[in-house]
């Protein structure tokens, strides 16, 4: 069975320059040096793998991130999904730079000469398109957009 692990570190505060605090940074680096699947975004940190990875994990991520002034660890953990329960398709090779292409040929050009608000516009399509289940879908946008994976995190939390 594999797990999904879902955990924010407290405080919320970014450092100088914009950059996550220490102890997310630390935490996700701990899950990545465990061999999970990491996804690391603004509001916490997603882990995927198998069971019994995950929780030999758990205790040396949450231990990085008090170590790098974490005071407050929250976790939620789930039964991961496999994507043929979800009703949600599988992400083929290439998929993401087939959905980033089809986006860019809609907005007329390459996504990073956009406006800030029809970045915004851009990153809904993908959103509706399924680009963000796909995996290191963020970062990929992000330079596609020509910003930070946090702006994209950004543009994803805002409401339409």
């Amino acid at each position: 069975m594999d797990l999904e692990a879902e955990f924010t570190t407290e405080p919320f505060r970014a450092e100088a320059g914009g950059e996550p605090p220490a102890h997310a940074s630390r935490a996700a680096e701990q899950a990545r040096k465990a061999g999970l699947d990491t996804t690391f975004g603004p509001l916490g940190t997603t882990v995927r793998g198998a069971s019994d990875q995950v929780l030999a994990a758990l205790p040396e991520i949450f231990r990085a991130a008090l170590d790098g002034g974490a005071t407050r660890v929250t976790l939620r953990l789930d039964a991961a999904t496999p994507p043929e329960q979800t009703g949600k398709p599988t992400p083929v090779v290439g998929g993401l730079e087939r959905v980033i292409a089809e986006v860019e040929s809609e907005f007329g050009g390459p996504l990073s000469g956009l406006s800030r608000a029809d970045k915004q516009r851009a990153v809904r399509l993908l959103e509706e398109r399924g680009a963000f289940e796909m995996r290191k879908s963020v970062p990929a946008v992000a330079e596609a957009l020509g910003v930070t994976r946090f702006t994209v995190y950004n543009y994803l939390n805002r409401t339409p």
